[in-house]
Parts: C-alpha cells; sequence; structure tokens
C-alpha cells in the first residue's frame, strides 16, 4: 500500500477498507503495534515535539484523520483516499468488529463514561465483544503505580485492540511507552470517541462534518477548553501549506532544470 508524505509525515492512504485489512493482518500476526489519526492539531504539535516526532515514526499506520489535511492532499496533487477518523471508526468497522469477535479494551474519558459507551454500542452490535473498560485518574501517566495497574489489566484481559481516548499527544505518548509491554496486537487513540458514544459530548451533524467544520461545533460546544487549540494553534496550518506548496514548486523547478539540461546535452 503506497505511501504519501505530506506536511513531513508518511501517510498510509487507507480508506477504512484498507485500515480494516491492516487491523486483521495484525491480529492474525499476533506482531504488537499502533495506528496514528493524523489531524491538523498533530501537524502542529508535530514542530515543537521530539518525543510526538519519535511516536509517528514508530507507527505502524498512519492515517489522515481530518478534512483540511484531504483537502491539502488533493490541491498539491497528492490525493488521500478518505478521512479515517478515531470517531468514525465504530459507525464504519463496528459490524467487522462484531463478526470477527475481536476483543476491544477501552481506556479513557471520565468515570463511567466507556461503561456507558460500550453498553450504547451493544444496543447496535450486541455480539461486540468488549473485554475490558477503565477510566484512568488525572495525570496518570505519570503515575507509576497506576501505569503499571493498567498494563497488568491489559495484559490479563489480552485485547486484540485497544483504544485510548485521553486526548493527543498524551494518548499517543502513552500508547508508544507502553504498547510492547502489553503486547496488544493493535492500539489506537480515539480523543473523545468514548464521550461522544456515551452521548457526554454531542458530535457535530454528518453535513458539518464533510464540509470540514466539526471543529467549529466542538469549539462551540467547549469554547473555555477549545479556544486556543482552534483559533490560535491550528490556525497554523495555512502556513504549513504554504511551506509544503513552495517545496513542491521547488521540486518542479528543479525536475524541469534537469529535463532542460538534458535535452542540452542531447
Amino acid at each position: 500500500m503506497s505511501r504519501i508524505n505530506l506536511f513531513d509525515v508518511n501517510f498510509n492512504n487507507y480508506d477504512f477498507s484498507d485500515l480494516l485489512d491492516y487491523i486483521d493482518n495484525s491480529i492474525r500476526q499476533q506482531k504488537s503495534s499502533y495506528i496514528l489519526t493524523c489531524n491538523v492539531d498533530h501537524l502542529v504539535k508535530l514542530r515543537k515535539d521530539s518525543e510526538f516526532r519519535n511516536v509517528y515514526a514508530k507507527a505502524g499506520a498512519v492515517v489522515a484523520d481530518g478534512m483540511p489535511i484531504i483537502w491539502a492532499s488533493r490541491l498539491l496533487g497528492r490525493p488521500l483516499k478518505q478521512k479515517v477518523s478515531g470517531s468514525d471508526l465504530f459507525s464504519r468497522l463496528g459490524e467487522a468488529f462484531e463478526t470477527r469477535q475481536y476483543r476491544l479494551f477501552f481506556l479513557g474519558a471520565a468515570s463511567g463514561v466507556p461503561e456507558m459507551a460500550s453498553r450504547n454500542l451493544k444496543r447496535s452490535y450486541p455480539d461486540m465483544n468488549i473485554v475490558g473498560c477503565y477510566s484512568p485518574s488525572y495525570g496518570f501517566e505519570k503515575n507509576a503505580e497506576e501505569n503499571e495497574y493498567i498494563v497488568r489489566m491489559l495484559i490479563d484481559c489480552k485485547p486484540d485492540i485497544v483504544f485510548v481516548g485521553v486526548g493527543a499527544p498524551k494518548q499517543e505518548k502513552w500508547i508508544y511507552r507502553n504498547y510492547l509491554e502489553y503486547r496488544a496486537p493493535v492500539s489506537i487513540g480515539v480523543g473523545a470517541t468514548f464521550d461522544f458514544l456515551a452521548g457526554a459530548v454531542k458530535r457535530a451533524p454528518d453535513f458539518m462534518q464533510k464540509a470540514g467544520f466539526e471543529w467549529f461545533w466542538r469549539l462551540a460546544q467547549e469554547p473555555r477548553r477549545l479556544w486556543k487549540r482552534y483559533l490560535i494553534d491550528d490556525a497554523q496550518f495555512l502556513g504549513l501549506f504554504m511551506k509544503e506548496l513552495m517545496k513542491q514548486n521547488k521540486r518542479r523547478r528543479e525536475g524541469a532544470d534537469v529535463l532542460n539540461s538534458a535535452d542540452d546535452h542531447e
């Protein structure tokens, strides 16, 4: 499967069907790996965070989670197939998870939220095999005792897929530091997915998601928490896009110069 380099990130050009193939193969081979769902916020954070860059360097797969990245890929002539969002995993792949009886573990969100998410999912997929839920305490990633407890719980539950929803880049870094110890075939950070599934936070309507305005919906719901991320940090994406465009134009000019030089020598 081809990879497309955009914004110094090697994206797997996956749609949800391709992602399911990756998950199937990882579980079949029982080799621990993790999937990253890259959005604009990730791209901005990667510029300043060396550990986050290491997380990306070791990822089994990187998919595009955000319409701005999809649109940018098209404008740059390197189109990515589809927005593959962590929040859409269960609506798109829930039936496959249920049919295959994959063992799923939910780690994250406030107390009671992953359990409610699990109950709501089972209304749509009664045979979905959710083997555990856990809401870690605030700052758990710095608490050696709690980390050890979570890793031991995962080893005991033997999940095929671990979904971690504690926000970026915390969730991705936690997976990176621990996935080889708890040895699940697939781990993936899913942000606010448990809150959406539990009904604790209402997700943007489909038309806003497709139009690329899900960020605006999230901002309107949680302005105090999200204003800096969406209005200041993520505004840097325009600058990243312009740099990518200039890099591409430079490559084209250099390619044209090489061709012209070859013609001159004929």
